[in-house]
């Protein structure tokens, strides 16, 4: 670092922009050129153009701009992902609000983080951007998003309750399409499904309606001092923490002020110290090491703990520290994890 605090001259993180509107292209260039240690390598302005590009130049990360309607965006992130998987951090436009389509639809077809792209950029969302880019590049290859298991999967119905089992499940980078992927194959489930997953604020409430889409089970947004309900699906809302209290009730807290709020850790805490053997654990893909420490509290306590594998992670990240640390009983392909929490469930209701 130099005396302002730059990072050195080193270019360390290759970049490549895609926008169609020239003025956006070149203030993306000049942002993410600004503290020395990330170099545009290319810029695309159509879909085609820049699937050839990242085939040809192979950047650490893409930058996509999303327009207000552009049905092309999705399919332009499933070829790349496709052709040659890439970190993609997809820009959509701010006006949009909290229920941004076009951001939700990029993130479903493979990109793995969605920011705002102001009108009017600040020094924060300047300093923001550089930021996810270098963590981004930092959470190693990526890979791409693997579709289910041919022919279906068959869903295991549990008895009636002698137990009573309760399903935590945590995600980060690359974490909606892999979480609607489980919730897909948990009909008939009978335990509550506590959900974590690292996401900007404003994309909570269209999380949890493409969770509704994609789950047979009710899902809603958890609510301070809520029964946790078998057969129903409740999903942290962003800076608070979601845990399981002693009455099996949700508890939601802003503190303690963790890197990440909600955080899995103390989802899956809560879930060890209160459901102990009854409790079904899962850490999918992401960036970092969140969830690592309370899946090992789980499995400690007797309960099931599952992780997605390696190749069908977007970010090996999560999964891969969990299994480090030995707190994973079950490394799995994302398409088997729903029928693994189905009979987990119902062995500890049997």
């Amino acid at each position: 670092m130099n005396e302002n605090g730059k990072a050195a001259d080193r270019v360390s993180i290759r970049a490549l922009v895609i926008d169609e509107s020239p003025t956006q292209r070149t203030r993306l260039v000049r942002i993410l050129q600004a503290d020395g240690d990330i170099e545009v390598v290319g810029l695309a302005t159509t879909a085609g153009e820049a699937i050839e590009l990242v085939g040809r130049i192979r950047p650490d990360v893409v930058a996509l701009g999303l327009q207000e309607q552009d049905p092309r965006a999705r399919t332009t992130i499933e070829q790349i992902m496709a052709r040659t998987p890439t970190a993609i951090l997809a820009l959509y436009p701010a006006l949009l609000g909290p229920h941004s389509v076009p951001a939700l639809d990029a993130l479903g077809a493979g990109a793995l983080d969605v920011l705002p792209r102001p009108s009017s950029w600040s020094a924060f969302d300047e300093a923001r951007l550089r930021r996810r880019v270098r963590g981004l590049h930092k959470a190693g290859p990526v890979r791409s998003p693997q579709a289910p298991a041919a022919g279906g999967r068959v869903a295991l119905v549990p008895p009636a309750a002698t137990t009573s089992p309760v399903v935590a499940l945590a995600a980060s980078t690359g974490g909606p399409p892999a979480l609607a992927e489980v919730l897909s194959g948990l009909g008939g489930l009978g335990a509550p499904v506590l959900v974590v997953q690292h996401i900007l604020q404003d994309f909570v409430p269209g999380l949890v309606a493409w969770m509704a889409r994609a789950c047979p089970l009710p899902v809603q947004l958890a609510r301070h001092g809520e029964h946790a309900l078998p057969g129903r699906v409740y999903i942290a809302g962003g800076g608070v923490h979601l845990r399981l209290d002693a009455h099996r009730r949700l508890s939601l807290s802003s503190l303690p002020e963790t890197l990440h709020r909600p955080s899995a850790d103390e989802l899956l805490w809560s879930v060890a110290e209160h459901a102990g053997a009854a409790g079904i654990g899962v850490v999918l893909t992401g960036m970092g090491d969140d969830g690592a420490r309370g899946l090992l509290a789980l499995r400690q306590r007797g309960g099931r703990t599952l992780a997605q594998d390696e190749a069908t992670s977007a970010v090996f990240g999560m999964p891969q520290a969990s299994q480090r640390l030995g707190a994973v009983r079950e490394l799995l392909a994302l398409g088997d994890i729903a029928a693994a929490v189905m009979r987990a469930a119902r062995e500890r209701r049997s």
